[in-house]
């Protein structure tokens, strides 16, 4: 085999993504990194404004994008997807399960609907979608990559200003999903792993960098004194998504600018 050059390892050219919870943040971020690298790119989230404004940015920047509206907290929601996907598409060659949910308050206080909504996204959602897309597209093909987000939130606990159970163990659990899964699917050429956010900001965030004072005390707490921006994901998205990650699996890689190296998650 003749070794190919980064260039080409790193190529996308000619392979199809879905990226859910992908009209804004860290999401489009990541479908704008694989549709720079030449992928096509299909964004889901539940309202199709915010998914008609993300495609029109992308298409601007010469990315080949769709959009399709879909709930992934519900089962119905991700089986349609999935299908919609694959219909549009022709194959899903790479999947981003970012869509995600969090809520905020003490243990002893948590709604137990609450625990439910953040459950049935984050984790339960990945799970029928990731299924159904494996079964649809890339284990009939024996290829594939499958890139979920998790966070360092679900390396370990909490700042006391941070409450917010549900999120933590849902974002655990997508870290330990993403390790049997890879075992499970590696024979069918599968790769699984996952991006462990820190802070950045976004919608979500917004609440929790307002407790702890804003983004500059939390960057006072990372070793390289700064918060992600716009552009942090993007070569680790494009590592596990391409060929220049392609014997990694289960693994999980947090960009955090060094925090969990400080907090031993």
């Amino acid at each position: 085999m003749t070794a190919r050059n980064i260039k080409t390892l790193f190529d996308l050219t000619g392979k199809r993504a879905l990226v859910t919870g992908g009209s804004r943040g860290l999401g489009l971020q990541i479908a704008q990194s694989l549709g720079e690298a030449g992928a096509t790119i299909m964004l889901s989230s539940r309202k199709q404004a915010d998914l008609d404004e993300a495609v029109a940015e992308l298409s601007a920047a010469g990315i080949k994008a769709y959009a399709v509206a879909a709930d992934c907290g519900t089962t119905e929601g991700a089986l349609s997807l999935a299908g919609e996907a694959i219909k549009q598409l022709g194959d899903v060659d790479i999947l981003v399960n970012n869509a995600g949910a969090t809520w905020g308050a003490p243990a002893e206080d948590h709604p137990i609907e609450a625990w439910d909504k953040v459950m049935n996204l984050n984790i339960r959602g990945i799970f029928v979608l990731t299924q159904a897309i494996g079964r649809g597209s890339m284990i009939p093909r024996k290829s594939g990559s499958v890139i979920n987000v998790a966070s360092i939130a679900g390396l370990g606990g909490n700042p006391p200003f941070m409450k917010t159970i549900a999120y933590n163990t849902s974002k655990a659990a997508v870290i330990n999903f993403t390790k049997t899964l890879a075992a499970e699917w590696g024979r069918y050429g599968i790769r699984v792993n996952a991006l462990a956010p820190g802070f950045f900001p976004s919608k979500m965030t917004k609440g929790l960098m307002q407790a702890a004072g804003g983004g500059e005390e939390i960057a006072k707490h990372a070793p390289l004194l700064r918060i992600g921006d716009d552009e942090d994901l993007k070569g680790a998205a494009l590592l596990f998504a391409s060929d220049a990650g392609k014997h990694i699996t289960g693994q999980t890689l947090a960009v955090d600018g060094g925090v969990s190296a400080v907090t031993g998650g």
